[in-house]
């Protein structure tokens, strides 16, 4: 039977674990996970494959099958996995806290593995974990007093996750591009710095020479959370000064 998760009648989430088998490499569900969780903190998600993830293992590709249909299924456990230690944060009292500690929990875990950032917001995380995690962001913003209807909370989840998605995603991809091109922020300023004097001297672009004249370095946290206080503050329905 097809089904959005693959030829099968149960979602992964619900099949049970394959009967151990007497082979000089055992396997479970949660070793298979591990592996995959390690290639694709090292590799990203392009250097991920059923077939060098059977490789690290010791096993025939053959063998995968028996817990995982497919590539898709592995992400989805892989995503679950992660959010099972998000799903752990303890909130605390209050809404605005409970929503800031799990976007916070969600960033760390971004950071950990960058991989994750790749596929937030790509398809629907139905697993045990993110459906926790989900539940409890939704029980937080549920609380907010601009919220007074399933509809508000509809709002105010797609802008939550909005922020997420888009400020986890842009400092992952400048970690990467940081690492992959290894700045060297000096001979950067040396190389283009006269090209963009003269351009801001033409006066075209007051409002960009300000942001590099006046603007400072920001450290990623504290902008996460700024901007995460703003998001929250609308959600709050706060009167803009």
């Amino acid at each position: 039977m097809d089904t959005p998760y693959g030829n099968a009648s149960l979602p992964i989430w619900e099949r049970p674990e394959p009967r151990p088998r007497a082979t000089p490499v055992p396997l479970t569900r949660a070793k298979i996970v591990t592996t995959a969780t390690r290639i694709a903190d090292a590799d990203g998600l392009d250097g991920l494959s059923l077939r060098k993830l059977a490789k690290d293992l010791g096993v025939g590709p053959m063998r995968l099958y028996d817990y995982v249909l497919n590539r898709a299924e592995l992400l989805d456990v892989m995503v679950d996995a992660v959010y099972a230690g998000i799903a752990g944060t303890a909130p605390p009292e209050g809404w605005r806290a409970a929503a800031r500690a799990f976007a916070r929990a969600t960033r760390e875990a971004a950071l950990d593995h960058e991989w994750f950032a790749d596929l937030l917001g790509s398809r629907p995380h139905l697993g045990p974990h993110g459906l926790a995690v989900a539940e409890a962001t939704a029980a937080a913003l549920a609380r907010a007093p601009g919220v007074r209807d399933v509809d508000d909370l509809q709002r105010a989840l797609g802008a939550f996750n909005a922020y997420l998605v888009g400020a986890l995603r842009r400092e992952v991809t400048e970690r990467r591009t940081a690492r992959a091109t290894g700045v060297d922020v000096s001979a950067w300023q040396a190389a283009l710095g006269p090209y963009l004097t003269r351009m801001l001297d033409t006066g075209r672009y007051p409002t960009v020479a300000r942001l590099v004249v006046d603007g400072a370095h920001l450290d990623a946290a504290e902008t996460f959370d700024h901007n995460l206080t703003i998001v929250l503050d609308g959600i709050a329905g706060r009167p803009r000064p």
